[in-house]
Parts: C-alpha cells; structure tokens; sequence
C-alpha cells in the first residue's frame, strides 16, 4: 500500500465531506464524478453508497479500502498518540453517516452490526479520554442506533442512561442535550407503543423549543422530523 498521496494535514472530516460530495455529483450526473468512479468500480450502477464514494477517495490516494486511508490520516495527526480520541472521533461520524443513510430494520444485517458495534466502540474510546458529555452523548448515539433497528430493550437502556448522566452531572451538559435526551426516551416510547408516549415527545419539543442557539436548535428539530418514530 502505497503512502505517497495522504496530504500534509490529511482531515477525515474532510475527506468523508469530499465522499458524501462525490456521491452527490455523481448522482447529478456531472461527467468528472462518473469518470472519477468508473476509474474504480467499471460497473458501478446509477447510485452509489457512500461507502462506494469512499472507497473511490481510497483509492485516489493510493489505498487499498477507505479504512486503511483512515488509519493512515489518523496515525499522522496523532504521531501515534491519543488514538482513543481519533478513534472515537471516527466512529461517532461513522456512525452518523449511515443513520442519516437511512439504517432500518429493512438494512443487510451486517450493516446494522457494524452500525450498533461502531457506536458502542465510539462510546469506549470517548470514555477513555473524553468527559462525563462525551460519554453521554455516546450513550444517545447507541440508542439511535438500536431504535433504527429495531432493538428498543436496547435503546431504552441506552436513551435512560444518557438521561441519567444529564442528571447526575447537570453543568456538564448544554441545554440541547437535554432535548436530545428527550427526544431519545420519547422515540423509544412511541416505538414500543407506550402510552405515555405522547407526553414525552411534548416534553422533548418544549425543550427543542427552549434551546437558546438557533443552530442547536435546528439539529435538533432535523432530528426529531427523522424516522423512525
């Protein structure tokens, strides 16, 4: 495996940015992005999956697969240190990427493993390093997960424990992970079909309401609207 094309200050956030950017141009049809695939997967269908523009962003740097880009860009900005935080940081956007893909019961079943393992191992690593947020803010990733897949025993443990830190540990949090926790508990209710689910999904919205930065708050209504509900 070749080296000689990571850039000086390679970012994984950027170079996942650069994927999802491929992606979408390729699906537009713009004639470098088709090109750009093709050179990779000659037979590559009308869609792509994000895993499939990764790929081709590996492969333009002279890597075998998308995680040996990343493991290279992760080993040069750490100089080998604080992996924990690297690590975490990488599944945690991982993760995220294939929940916005739309992650469902529906989904292969190795794609919902990889999925719910990544986001416990995102957990594990921010606890190594992170703070009491951090670790919270894994527990709710966790149980976003196991509620698109249908684990709602999971997600409930999971949306409960993030609440339980916001308690325990009030001045370490920011006011929308309070609505984030709520929104967490009320999904899981209305996904087993609790009675009490109606309540808890006003509750989250009075406190998606509340949240004092408009960007914060418009996360958090983009990720209330998200299925499943």
């Amino acid at each position: 495996m070749s080296v000689s094309k990571l850039p000086d200050h390679a970012d994984t956030s950027q170079l996942r940015v650069r994927a999802k950017e491929l992606r979408r141009a390729y699906a537009g049809g713009s004639p470098a992005a088709v090109a750009r695939v093709r050179a990779v997967r000659p037979e590559a269908p009308a869609e792509i999956t994000l895993r499939d523009a990764q790929l081709v962003i590996a492969r333009e740097h002279d890597f075998a697969g998308w995680r040996d880009l990343v493991e290279a860009v992760v080993a040069q900005q750490s100089g080998g240190g604080d992996l924990h935080r690297w690590f975490g940081v990488e599944l945690n956007n991982g993760t995220w990427d294939v929940l916005s893909g739309g992650l469902s019961e529906e989904s292969p079943l190795i794609e919902r493993e990889r999925a719910l393992y990544a986001a416990y191992a995102s957990t594990y690593h921010w606890m190594q390093v992170g703070t009491v947020a951090n670790h919270g803010r894994g527990e709710y990733m966790i149980a976003g997960v196991a509620v698109a897949i249908g684990l709602l025993e999971v997600a409930g443990r999971h949306a409960a424990r993030y609440a339980e830190l916001i308690e325990a540990h009030p001045a370490a949090f920011a006011d929308w992970d309070r609505a984030f926790a709520a929104e967490a508990l009320a999904r899981v209710a209305s996904r087993s079909g609790d009675p009490g689910a109606e309540g808890l999904r006003a509750e989250a919205t009075r406190l998606i309401e509340a949240i004092a930065d408009p960007d914060d708050r418009r996360v958090c209504l983009e990720r209330f609207a998200a299925a499943p509900w």
